[in-house]
């Protein structure tokens, strides 16, 4: 059997759809998910993929108790996590980390990078916050001198180094990735998802990537699951999806992008170091 961190059982998300409110009563639901069930196992790196409007992102945010599901369940080290309260949640947070897909929404640009990855290891009450921030930048990619930066004083790919490093801080059990490098020129993304393999690997974690770039799941993720309109229509090893995809959806996206072959060397030969 394999185990697994995370197993998602029937899981359901309704929301009000407020574009069609009535101006008494109620703004009826939307069905996002519909009927999700799949199995992220300790220490893989989980793909989620599907066109515009599939769902994925949501499902994402479903998964780190951003959004409360309205059915199903949510086991996270076995316990179910779906209908937790805030309060409730507290002591998981440090264990469900999220990296934006864009970093200059999500770094406080009034304060320094240092102060920024810093901050969740003092409000966690982990010792010596600033030793703890310094070593995640170095171990990024972004020596010493970047602690007393903005963000900024930073291009796109260091900004999103900054992210990975606030996420890592904690040494969370789980981290989800969403499009981290679709703001990125071709160069830094290389750079970006390198320097993710190679964390994932030095610390064992267990990671959901959330990306519209088949190319870049493929080489990536151990796992793939495809969304269509809120529901799974394909999901299993990324090798065995790719090579032989059983739905046209998952077709339809492989097609829709040239996919190079698969080469790990890609990531061995591109430097991680600042750009």
């Amino acid at each position: 059997m394999v185990d697994s961190l995370f197993r998602i059982e029937d899981l359901h998300l309704a929301l009000p759809d407020m574009s069609r409110k009535p101006l008494l009563g109620r703004a009826p639901l939307i069905h996002i998910l519909k009927g999700i069930s799949f199995d992220i196992p300790h220490g893989t790196i989980t793909g989620i993929v599907g066109e515009s409007g599939s769902g994925k992102t949501t499902l994402g945010r479903v998964l780190v108790r951003l959004l409360t599901p309205t059915g199903g369940r949510i086991l996270f080290k076995g316990k179910d996590i779906g209908r937790l309260n805030e309060d409730e949640l507290k002591p998981l947070r440090r264990d469900l980390q999220m990296i934006f897909q864009d970093p200059m929404s999500s770094l406080n640009p009034r304060h320094t990078v240092g102060h920024i990855v810093a901050t969740p290891v003092q409000r966690y009450g982990l010792p010596n916050p600033r030793a703890r921030a310094m070593e995640m930048l170095e171990r990024v990619g972004l020596p010493g001198a970047f602690a007393a930066r903005y963000p900024h004083e930073l291009s796109g790919g260091q900004r999103q180094r900054v992210g990975i490093a606030r996420a890592i801080a904690l040494n969370p059990a789980f981290i989800l990735a969403d499009e981290i490098v679709s703001g990125l020129d071709v160069s830094s993304q290389a750079r970006v998802l390198a320097l993710l393999k190679e964390l994932a690997a030095d610390m064992n974690l267990t990671i959901a990537f959330i990306s519209h770039d088949l190319s870049v799941i493929r080489s990536l993720c151990d796992a793939v699951v495809v969304l269509d309109r809120g529901v799974i229509v394909e999901s299993g090893p990324c090798e065995q999806v790719f090579e032989n995809p059983q739905s046209d959806i998952t077709r339809q996206l492989i097609d829709a992008i040239p996919l190079p072959v698969v080469d790990d060397s890609w990531f061995n030969e591109v430097s991680v170091a600042v750009e």
